[in-house]
């Protein structure tokens, strides 16, 4: 096997802790020893041992000395301490003769750090190795240690021709089982969920992932003026989910019955007459939500486009027409003066589940104002 072919099973090893290592990257390690792989790990929880630290006692178990072995690890060691102590301690500890990274890793508590420390004890240090594909599974933090602000997918189903609803509001179900089973997978990935007071009190959602295994995002609601039913499920069953409701309302009374149910009420400046969703982002990194899936109606959806907080889009189409002038689009607003303000989609995806298809793609332009 060749130092790609490890690093791609150490790649399979990091994606296991999709969803549940947030606000801390995905990483996997392989340990390799005269041909032979003598550990493995991958970061498994968040607060809980680095890949490395696992791969290491995966060596312990499997009764292997790892002195002299080579180390694959998708994300540049980390060489402070956090939750658990430093990776390179423990590289170092095993006398390992070499250690091959895949990304570099932005935290500025790392940066280059733990490479640099690992070449001062006479370890040999291979960086950039399937640094495309290593990188890749980790957009979302990368995003989040740079800017300190979640990473903000929208998300939003419609028909061939553009419709998220019918012209009497009803949109229930625009996309097939598959498309909408996909759209929980990404839900479990991500730290929260968001949409607006509308959508819950138009549709009454759970916003719960139903995948086997995965565990539910933390779901905010923006309610500027502090509509959210009593009843509402996201109200009723914070036992299962947590749910935040940013509100521009800073009377405590008025929250009361809220928190009572267990919601969490964080008051955000308005702007433009609605919570500023760039402040919300900003409060929500704080809090250690570093991923958001953004399932709201038209209006939102323009509103955190044009606050520049959107970094991915995933438009489900459904091979159906609605038609209806009044019938809304997936996003409202005032819209831009023209194509050549137009928020740019960079290399897009184009994938079919089941007999829908999926289209998506990186936000290049985002207009704060």
């Amino acid at each position: 096997m060749t130092d790609n072919d490890y690093m791609r099973l150490a790649l399979e090893l990091a994606v296991k802790g999709r969803g549940r290592v947030n606000p801390n990257p995905m990483v996997g390690a392989v340990i390799v020893k005269d041909g032979r792989i003598i550990g493995q790990g991958w970061h498994k929880k968040y607060g809980e041992l680095h890949a490395e630290r696992n791969a290491f006692a995966d060596c312990i178990s499997r009764g292997e000395n790892a002195e002299g072995a080579v180390i694959y690890v998708t994300l540049e060691p980390c060489c402070h301490y956090g939750k658990t102590p430093p990776c390179t301690e423990v590289i170092i500890e095993n006398k390992i003769s070499r250690v091959i990274i895949g990304s570099p890793d932005p935290n500025p508590k790392v940066a280059g750090k733990g490479v640099k420390i690992l070449r001062e004890h006479g370890i040999e240090v291979t960086e950039g190795v399937l640094r495309e594909e290593c990188d890749a599974i980790n957009t979302v933090f990368f995003h989040y240690i740079t800017t300190g602000m979640p990473y903000v997918i929208m998300k939003y189903a419609m028909t061939l021709d553009g419709k998220i609803a019918a012209y009497t509001g009803k949109s229930k179900w625009i996309t097939g089982d598959a498309a909408r089973e996909d759209v929980h997978k990404v839900r479990g990935a991500l730290a929260a969920v968001m949409t607006g007071v509308g959508t819950v009190i138009a549709d009454d959602p759970m916003l719960t992932c139903r995948s086997a295994g995965s565990r539910n995002p933390v779901r905010v609601i923006c309610d500027t003026h502090l509509r959210t039913p009593l009843k509402s499920n996201v109200v009723n069953t914070t036992d299962t989910a947590k749910t935040i409701i940013a509100t521009c309302v800073s009377n405590k009374e008025q929250h009361t019955p809220y928190i009572e149910k267990g919601c969490e009420i964080i008051v955000v400046s308005e702007h433009d007459g609605h919570v500023d969703l760039y402040a919300l982002m900003q409060e929500l990194g704080t809090r250690k939500i570093d991923s958001v899936l953004l399932e709201g109606g038209a209006e939102i959806n323009w509103s955190a486009i044009n606050s520049g907080i959107v970094s991915h889009v995933k438009a489900y189409v459904a091979p159906k027409l609605f038609g209806g002038s009044a019938a809304k689009s997936p996003i409202g607003g005032m819209g831009v003066e023209s194509p050549d303000g137009a928020f740019i989609i960079t290399s897009p995806e184009v994938r079919t589940i089941g007999n829908d298809i999926l289209i998506e793609g990186v936000v290049k332009i985002c207009s704060q104002e």
